[in-house]
């Protein structure tokens, strides 16, 4: 049975759904716990709200400090990695061992997998991560310094965000929107 639980971080509202032998999914923080329910309840119709078990409690201590700035390893919190493809798998392995404060690029983990033309294939399977934070795929950037895609509500934005959280020391904040753009913005978004 597939269960999650919800949570309030200092940057908004998380969630975590774990099965038989791990995680399953995690919900970046966002406005409202409704939106994260609502996200595992999309992606998993059988989905219950449940009791967390002591290593979904361990994790979600971690994921608030991280999101307060500490340098949090969630290296250790179990996932159900045969839920994905095996190229995701190496490629969430890599990025994995990525510490808070640091990045890789897309091309450094195709290099790492044996080949540096899988970057584009490196960058569509972190854009399909069902773990995000707890497998970290906003630390893995576009060569050059540039941020590259973030497929996460809210898009680059909240990639810079959780960098600038992590202390990663290339990213600068993005610059804020004008008033206008804000009140169009369609889906509010803490990373707006």
């Amino acid at each position: 049975m597939t269960q999650y639980t919800l949570f309030e971080t200092a940057i908004g509202w998380a969630g975590l759904a774990w099965g038989e032998s791990g995680l399953v999914a995690a919900h970046l923080p966002d406005a409202t716990a409704e939106v994260a329910a609502r996200s595992f309840r999309r992606r998993f119709p059988e989905i219950v709200e449940g009791a967390p078990p002591p290593y979904v409690l361990d994790a979600i201590a971690r994921i608030r400090a991280l999101m307060e700035g500490e340098p949090v390893d969630l290296t250790g919190v179990p996932i159900e990695i045969e839920r994905v493809p095996e190229f995701n798998a190496r490629v969430y392995e890599i990025a994995r061992a990525v510490p808070p404060g640091q990045t890789i690029t897309y091309g450094e983990i195709a290099q790492q997998l044996g080949d540096k033309l899988l970057a584009r294939d490196v960058g569509a399977a972190l854009g399909q991560n069902p773990w995000p934070i707890v497998v970290p795929c906003h630390r893995v950037t576009a060569a050059g310094g540039k941020p590259g895609g973030f497929s996460a509500r809210g898009g680059v934005n909240t990639k810079l965000k959780l960098l600038t959280i992590e202390g990663a020391a290339f990213v600068q904040p993005p610059p804020a929107k004008p008033a206008k753009a804000q009140a169009a913005t369609a889906q509010p978004s803490l990373f707006d």
